[in-house]
């Protein structure tokens, strides 16, 4: 049996552990921040403790039989109703499912806590916090790749050809998926839609750059939009 100076030192290495998690949350601006985080990280320690030590009492006595790993293995399922509420659907795309991850990965923080796992505890509190901070830059680069361009371009009737617009193009030119060109109803003017595919937002604001100092064009517009995944967080 623990003495009660053990637990409480228990339920505070997890109250830590949990904050380092939540403030990374709580920079965010994520709706399971700081607070939520170490309470969630609390809990599943003190639910730990409880389920190894609190029937300690009775273990032992005739006709009793007790297994103290199964209030623990409830946590596990029991803490997908926080992580469902941090799940939002905006429009088309989910927002969340990072947040409500990192709140299943702090409660199974709170057990190894709870058990005496320190090291194990503190390794995945590092590697958790690595893959919310460290992982993002990386994550975000590989996405804006991954993103579809339409530019809208209005230019003179008849100057801007479609040998012409993959001239201006220069690297972007073999990501072009789709040109399309219509003269306006009643006016010498073209409208113009391009279609680019697998470039970063730095090629193609060059791109339209070049397009807005041509002498034809009388105006530019960029439309980004991911072209795989409607899942979201961030």
């Amino acid at each position: 049996m623990l003495s009660n100076f053990d637990m409480v030192g228990r339920l505070l290495v997890a109250a830590l552990l949990g904050s380092i998690i939540g403030f990374e949350r709580e920079r965010l601006v994520w709706a399971a921040g700081m607070r939520t985080h170490m309470l969630v990280c609390v809990g599943s320690c003190l639910l730990m403790i409880v389920s190894a030590f609190g029937f300690a009492d009775i273990l032992g006595r005739p006709n009793v039989t007790l297994d103290p790993s199964r209030v623990a293995a409830q946590v596990v399922s029991g803490i997908g109703f926080l992580g469902a509420g941090t799940i939002l659907l905006r429009g088309e795309v989910v927002k969340g499912l990072t947040t409500a991850a990192s709140l299943w990965a702090v409660a199974a923080i709170g057990l190894a806590s709870g058990g005496g796992l320190y090291v194990p505890a503190i390794a995945a509190t590092a590697i958790v916090l690595g893959i919310l901070a460290g992982m993002k830059p990386i994550e975000e680069r590989y996405r804006e790749r991954r993103q579809k361009h339409d530019l809208r371009i209005v230019a003179q009737h008849g100057v801007l050809t479609i040998e012409t617009l993959r001239d201006l193009a220069g690297p972007c030119a073999s990501k072009l998926r789709q040109i399309v060109i219509r003269q306006r109803a009643g006016e010498a003017a073209d409208e113009i839609a391009l279609c680019l595919v697998h470039v970063d937002r730095t090629a193609v604001d060059a791109l339209t750059g070049r397009l807005r100092r041509h002498e034809a064009v009388e105006s530019v517009e960029t439309v980004h939009r991911e072209t795989v995944g409607r899942a979201s967080e961030t």
